[in-house]
């Protein structure tokens, strides 16, 4: 059976956790930052997880990760 690939999009996008979850950026963090609040900011820095619906797509698309 040949190697899967890995979907190089998704591969610039997320990071395993050592426990299988995904790490993901937050949106909204690009531009127009001047009317946004300092608090909105700084947490919008922070690191989310991907929701638990889409973990099973993520194992698909990085099956080497």
């Amino acid at each position: 059976m040949p190697k899967m690939k890995t979907h190089k999009g998704a591969k610039k996008r997320f990071k395993k956790t050592s426990k299988g979850k995904y790490k993901r950026k937050k949106a909204f963090k690009n531009h127009l930052l001047t009317k946004k609040s300092s608090k909105k900011k700084r947490n919008l820095s922070k690191d989310a997880v991907v929701d638990k619906s889409d973990q099973k797509r993520l194992d698909e698309l990085l099956p080497y990760e």
